[in-house]
């Protein structure tokens, strides 16, 4: 304790000349008192008071950043939103354009193919008609063969008859001969204008077929020449419009072969939209267009996996099921250390809810947390569901198309507010559905 003591009396006279010993008076009726306030207590009690003021600077100065980064945060994910929604917009403008681009190309392929028809049509005709044309050319060649030797015979009797009568001495008998002979090459001169009349006729004919079939041989090869044309427009415009879906299906994890195996199978009892072109062989079977024949069914077989196409996209749930404004509130994944199995689309009450692929609904009622629910299932494994509605206008069975009205944005069930929670299962197991629609971004 000496020790102790002498250490604090050489610890007070060190403070001494800073901070010289206080007393504290305290006065009542009766006595007064006072307290000493030696410089090692000064000491302690002005550390501690700074010790407290600067913990109070440090920790309002922490709570005041806090506040502001806060602030920046909040407002930096309010520009993302917009960000975000400004590009939501942006592709919803895009699919409709690529829509309306689809439209246009069938639209101007039917008008291609029914041109193709007409100009093979005529092309059969025309091949017709040149036939027609040849085998009247050998008919008038054969015809002026056979008139060039009856002609040739009447001149070799001609000169046998003259021969004849310059022989005669004028009898009576070879005078009436010599009638005879007169008669007979009168009668054989007529017969020989006729001929050469005829002949003369024959050889205009066989001409005018002849030009005639070189013009058909000209249309025909012009004809050619725009089928080509049109068959390469054809194919480039089916290569075109393929790639797109090829890339929305793989982009989505779908197998494009497997989908079209399964649309095929399901729909193999109605033969198909469109039947294959045929080409006639009608008095020539070795003259089969097999080029055309072969780019023609392979059109027809783009055109028929475009369909197919058609049928699957419908079947899976590639669109929005919002088409008012609304905000992206929660994705999907792991969230506040429980998984998220869809996504979250914030909007205003009451906003019409449609379906994002065609299907049948298997269930339209309340469920646990998910408050009123509409599920439909789809094609190849696919399910829908739509929660927290506040209204639902579809049943049980009811089979809806992609586009159509099921229910109302609500706020039933485990919600915080007003939003639609959006999933996608494929055989069983959630998915995230923004990889269906970011996929179909590039085609609707």
């Amino acid at each position: 304790m000496g020790l102790r003591t002498r250490v604090i009396n050489r610890l007070n006279a060190a403070l001494e000349r800073f901070l010289p010993e206080q007393r504290l008076f305290l006065r009542t009726d009766t006595e007064t008192r006072f307290i000493r306030l030696r410089p090692g207590v000064q000491a302690l009690v002005l550390g501690g008071s700074a010790l407290v003021i600067g913990w109070t600077i440090i920790a309002t100065a922490v709570l005041l950043m806090d506040s502001i980064g806060s602030g920046n945060a909040r407002e930096q994910a309010r520009r993302e939103l917009a960000i975000y929604e400004t590009r939501i917009d942006a592709l919803s403008r895009e699919r409709d354009a690529r829509a309306e681009e689809a439209a246009a190309a069938q639209e101007r392929f039917s008008v291609a193919l029914e041109q193709v028809s007409a100009m093979q049509s005529a092309l059969l005709a025309s091949e017709e008609r040149r036939r027609e044309l040849e085998t009247g050319i050998g008919v008038i060649q054969t015809t002026l063969r056979r008139t060039m030797t009856e002609r040739d015979e009447a001149l070799s009797q001609v000169e046998t008859l003259s021969a004849s009568l310059n022989g005669n001495n004028g009898t009576g008998s070879d005078v009436d001969r010599a009638e005879d002979v007169a008669a007979t090459l009168d009668f054989l001169t007529a017969a020989l204008g006729r001929t050469a009349a005829e002949r003369d006729a024959m050889e205009k004919v066989a001409d005018s077929a002849i030009e005639e079939a070189d013009r058909i041989a000209l249309d025909k090869k012009l004809m050619e020449e725009e089928h080509d044309r049109i068959f390469t427009q054809l194919e480039d415009a089916v290569t075109v419009s393929m790639a797109p879906l090829d890339k929305m299906f793989t982009a989505a994890g779908l197998d494009p072969d497997k989908l079209l195996a399964q649309v095929r199978r399901g729909y193999s009892g109605q033969g198909g939209p469109l039947m294959p072109l045929s080409f006639s062989t009608k008095g020539n079977p070795t003259a089969v267009h097999s080029e055309s024949a072969s780019r023609a069914a392979a059109i027809l077989d783009g055109l028929d996996k475009m369909n197919m196409y058609r049928i699957a996209v419908d079947k899976t749930p590639f669109a929005m099921p919002l088409k008012t404004p609304y905000r992206f509130t929660s994705g999907f994944g792991q969230r506040w250390g429980r998984m998220h199995a869809g996504v979250d689309l914030a909007g205003s009450h009451g906003s019409p809810v449609y379906s994002t692929a065609d299907g049948v609904v298997t269930h339209a009622d309340w469920l646990s947390g998910y408050g009123r629910l509409v599920k439909i299932k789809h094609e190849f494994g696919v399910e829908t569901r739509y929660g927290h509605l506040s209204e639902i206008h579809v049943k049980v069975g009811q089979r809806v198309s992609r586009g159509d009205l099921i229910g109302d944005m609500g706020n039933t069930g485990r919600s915080t507010g007003t939003h639609l929670h959006y999933e996608v299962r494929v055989d069983g197991s959630a998915v995230n559905p923004m990889t269906y629609i970011k996929a179909g971004k590039n085609v609707f």
